[in-house]
């Protein structure tokens, strides 16, 4: 395939800090290629949605340029604006409206999904996008391989404050959840330390504890991860031991939201989501309340959940974003599809887009967890890379 003339480009999944950054920087290198770029908004629903023909539809299409892009990196979110809509499984309420129930028919999977694989592919023909950058999570990226294996060309960014994309060893969105997350936990030290408490902080990570055991590593916190389940009497008694030796008789735990200690089975709530999740119950009031039956020190449950993907990118995610979006712009004019920018080895690089059934990348537990103290390692790190694992770590079976 010649060089792309019209390059789409959307978010999908949770937003983060950084993305903007990486639409701004597609646009201007795209610019000085000669290409014309198109955003399409709310993640994939954008091209489930749309009509093509006729004027644009600003609900789903926003043509960028320089002009419109020149201040977009300045602040966090994403201008175009996201959603966890998966085309490949949509319920029947979240079909688009110009698409009767009986025309829908053709695309019926089971009695409750849907497959619209087909729709976007007509319509990025139609509307004569002939390359994607998709930027997401696996969830949204997952879609992208479906498109792959349709024969459509992009290049993937991967973005998550989870950072457990496999194939990479960083996304977009990690350094700024882990710098928020170290002010945040600093933060409550007074407040803790005031009342004489526990604090139980829950975070981000339903199967990978790259974001607890990161901001442990920041605010020297014990930390709970999802890899390893636990025995909760032993981190009840190391914490008793941390209230008893603080001047201020306070102690911490970071809990990813997928961590369990070992005889606990963490309920699902809800509905499952387009990508087949449910939401966990609250591991943080439920630890906390056992830390204070336990050790019978009261224990508060704080969340470190969303407060994370808000605001301005950090220098780190600022630098990444930057760098993915022109990498991914390169493989986009040599004409390397089927890709994903990433970070190997402490090196930006490019690797095949996971298939569909792809693990989430999760932690080393013996290289980078010390599961008798509940805290990161420390030792050992010559020769690791800046993030302290290797993008290749087999997932546990």
């Amino acid at each position: 395939m010649s060089r792309p003339k019209r390059i789409g480009v959307l978010t999908g999944g949770g937003d983060v800090p950084g993305l903007n950054s990486v639409i701004k920087s597609v646009t201007y290198r795209a610019t000085d290629l000669g290409m014309e770029v198109v955003g399409f908004r709310r993640g994939w629903e954008g091209l489930t949605h749309v009509r093509p023909g006729g004027e644009p539809d600003p609900d789903y299409v926003r043509p960028l340029d320089r002009r419109s892009t020149r201040t977009i990196d300045r602040t966090g979110g994403t201008v175009l604006h996201t959603s966890r809509t998966n085309p490949a499984r949509m319920k029947a309420a979240s079909l688009p409206a110009w698409l009767t129930l009986d025309e829908a028919e053709r695309y019926r999977t089971s009695e409750e999904l849907y497959d619209l694989t087909p729709v976007v592919l007509d319509h990025l023909d139609a509307l004569g996008i002939d390359a994607l950058v998709p930027i997401g999570g696996d969830d949204t990226l997952s879609f992208a391989r479906i498109l792959v294996d349709r024969g459509v060309p992009l290049v993937a960014i991967p973005k998550t404050m989870d950072n457990d994309v496999p194939g990479t060893e960083y996304c977009i969105g990690f350094s700024s959840a882990i710098t928020r997350a170290k002010e945040l936990i600093d933060r409550q030290r007074t407040t803790l330390g005031s009342h004489e408490r526990i604090g139980v902080f829950r975070i981000f990570g339903r199967d990978a504890g790259f974001s607890a055991l990161f901001a442990a590593y920041v605010t020297s916190a014990r930390c709970v991860i999802p890899e390893a389940p636990y025995n909760l009497e032993a981190l009840a008694g190391l914490l008793a031991d941390d209230h008893r030796l603080s001047p201020s008789h306070y102690a911490i735990v970071v809990t990813a939201e997928g961590a369990a200690w070992q005889g606990l089975n963490l309920e699902e709530l809800g509905e499952p989501d387009a990508f087949g999740h449910r939401r966990k119950a609250d591991v943080g009031q439920v630890l906390a309340g056992e830390l204070t039956r336990l050790t019978g020190i009261p224990s508060l449950a704080i969340e470190l959940t969303y407060d994370l993907r808000s605001g301005q990118p950090d220098a780190l995610d600022q630098i990444v974003a930057t760098t993915f979006a022109n990498v991914a712009m390169d493989l986009l004019a040599d004409g390397q599809f089927g890709r994903m920018v990433a970070l190997r080895d402490g090196k930006y690089a490019e690797t095949p887009l996971a298939s569909t059934d792809s693990a989430p990348r999760r932690v080393d537990v013996e290289g980078m967890y010390n599961v008798e103290r509940f805290r990161p390692r420390y030792d050992g790190r010559i020769g690791r890379p800046l993030l302290l694992v290797a993008s290749g770590v087999p997932v546990p079976s």
